[in-house]
């Protein structure tokens, strides 16, 4: 079970989710079929209880919100994105691990 302040973000609330934060977002595009996604999973879990308020940590299931991958140009899962103020401050495809993501998280605040 994901960690409770993980938001799972759709069409509907990306913009007041995402793009509206006043603290740094992680998005991670993910699928149910996806292996190197279900081993993320659990380091995000992590990084959301470290991190707190600091930053927000959020999810995207492209099978679900095939628009929002799209409109990010997700061509493989995992990938996440760091953002801050509304802009994509940067893209990483494949497993990251908690320290790496959590800097990058520190570095945007």
């Amino acid at each position: 079970m994901a960690h409770p302040s993980i938001v799972n973000l759709t069409g509907e609330n990306f913009a007041s989710e995402a793009e509206q934060s006043t603290v740094p977002v992680v998005i991670d595009f993910w699928s149910e079929h996806c292996g190197p996604c279900k081993m993320l999973s659990p380091v995000l879990d992590e990084v959301a209880s470290e991190v707190g308020a600091q930053a927000k940590v959020t999810k995207v299931d492209v099978m679900a919100n095939r628009d929002l991958a799209m409109k990010f140009g997700i061509r493989a899962v995992p990938t996440l994105i760091f953002m801050k103020d509304g802009e994509v401050k940067e893209t990483k495809t494949g497993i990251m691990m908690k320290d790496a993501i959590i800097q990058k998280l520190t570095s945007l605040a």
